[in-house]
């Protein structure tokens, strides 16, 4: 019985795949990424106004945009936990130092620079996360896309968890508690997640040269145990078409989100409750968990690209009506619609990266999707903030339509195969161990070994064969010997 049968699905087989502890550790160390901008913004805002806050919070988010796909591409090549750890470590003193900054009084630009330290710090649990869970579930597709439905939904409880504890935390004990909390998780539940078992290796090769390292860790070059040249993979090409394309669409949401999330705050603010943003914006995250969750449990048989089709489209239809709000009620009932197309669109978008993407770059192809994410709201909300101080918020409303209605439209008409599944390592035995070691893994025999096998045995029959024939054509039979022996043959 395959494995796709025999293995269980849904809630049960992704907590089977990795465990009750790798979930709570993976949340808990994502959580500082939905607590940070928040809480940068409510810290900053309380010392230098709103303005210095947007500043110093789009440092902290343009700094995460550019170092995701490095701290990918790292741990691709030297695993997750080295990474991870580094990271982590790097990412707390950051926060602590950002609040001291504040604390201490310094000026706009040391708090700039730290807040993009900060950003370009971040340790990237969700997509490292992500890449982990495809890397567990192997080459079982259904039990691939609950585990990574469940890790993007994760994602979606954070950010709806995040906002609301940073709130919490900024009226209750102090503004600067929030990136406190933060640095702690960090350290604390980051480093658990680094150090889960579950973290793998290094994965990524490197190009060849005289006295460096394959992706395999052998050392190439002159000496004893030196790996033949000739054995060693070619660097593996990170962007295609397929994948530039998920980077598009990543950035689109990334806008639409932001550009509704100004918009709310915007119509908050012009019915004199600013504090009510939060809570409307809630709405969304609260129905995009719950339509995550439903996605992991009944994933369907849609294939993730006629389903990404179809929740980009239902997005932008649902998102249409909020020109038409002006309360705050029915902007929440309006954006509470439009999350229950959000996660289950996100889904997708992150199961075709991972289809997509080389199996030995997976943590920089799914951060590099993050980026888009993170890159798309900054610019929006550059745009849309202005907009929506001009002409109100119905203009920060247009630019979240506009952006998932592009979307929609660039989704629709790609090409039938736009995303390939990615072609799968396949190195060359170092040694005969190596070979056997592939055969097991495949469950079959290795066709080229065989064909070696098969040459060495036919030129060795052939050269015996020979060697027992006279230049006269009959066949060579050693004479008997006085000792009993054979004489050899000449």
């Amino acid at each position: 019985m395959s494995r796709s049968t025999a293995a269980p699905s849904g809630f049960r087989g992704v907590f089977a795949l990795g465990g009750g502890a790798l979930p709570v550790h993976a949340f808990l160390a994502r959580l500082p990424a939905a607590l940070c901008p928040v809480g940068t913004l409510m810290l900053i805002n309380t010392r230098d106004g709103i303005g210095a806050a947007g500043a110093v919070a789009s440092a902290l988010w343009l700094g995460q945009a550019v170092g995701g796909p490095v701290i990918g591409r790292s741990a691709d090549r030297r695993g997750h936990r080295p990474v991870l750890l580094v990271a982590c470590g790097a990412n707390a003193l950051a926060l602590f130092a950002l609040v001291s900054a504040v604390l201490g009084g310094l000026p706009l630009p040391a708090l700039l620079a730290l807040a993009a330290a900060a950003g370009l710090t971040v340790p990237q649990v969700g997509p490292l996360a992500r890449a982990r869970w495809a890397r567990l579930a192997g080459e079982d597709r259904v039990l691939k896309g609950a585990a990574l439905s469940f890790d993007t939904t994760l994602d979606e409880v954070g950010f709806m968890v995040g906002p609301a504890l940073a709130g919490i935390l900024a009226v209750t004990v102090h503004p600067a508690s929030a990136l406190v909390v933060a640095g702690v998780l960090i350290l604390v539940s980051g480093t658990l997640f680094a150090l889960h078992p579950t973290a793998p290796g290094p994965t990524a090769p490197t190009r060849t040269r005289a006295g460096t390292r394959t992706g395999a860790g052998t050392r190439i070059g002159t000496g004893i145990g030196a790996a033949p040249t000739g054995t060693a993979r070619p660097l593996v090409r990170l962007w295609s078409p397929g994948l530039v394309l998920l980077f598009a669409l990543a950035v689109l949401q990334g806008a639409a989100m932001s550009g509704a999330n100004t918009g709310v705050n915007a119509l908050a603010e012009s019915r004199g409750e600013p504090g009510a943003a939060g809570l409307v914006w809630a709405a969304m995250a609260v129905t995009s968990s719950v339509a995550g969750f439903v996605t992991v449990a009944r994933p369907g048989s849609a294939d993730p690209g006629v389903r990404l089709r179809r929740t980009v489209a239902l997005q932008a239809v649902l998102t249409l009506p909020l020109l038409a709000v002006s309360g705050l009620w029915a902007a929440a009932f309006a954006v509470g619609a439009v999350g229950s197309a959000v996660a289950p669109h996100l889904i997708a978008l992150f199961a075709l990266a991972e289809r997509t993407g080389p199996a030995e770059r997976m943590a920089e192809a799914m951060t590099l999707l993050g980026s888009g994410l993170i890159l798309g709201q900054a610019l929006a909300a550059a745009v849309a903030g202005p907009l929506a101080a001009a002409y109100g918020h119905r203009a920060a409303f247009a630019v979240a339509c506009g952006s998932v209605v592009t979307s929609a439209v660039v989704a629709a008409v790609a090409r039938p195969g736009w995303v390939r599944d990615a072609p799968a390592p396949a190195p060359a035995p170092n040694s005969q161990h190596d070979a056997g070691a592939r055969e097991s893994r495949t469950g079959g025999v290795d066709a080229s070994r065989t064909r070696h096998e098969t040459r060495n045995v036919t030129r060795n029959v052939t050269r015996n064969n020979t060697e027992d024939i006279t230049p006269d054509g009959k066949p060579d039979i050693p004479a008997p010997r006085t000792d009993g022996g054979r004489e050899p043959r000449r």
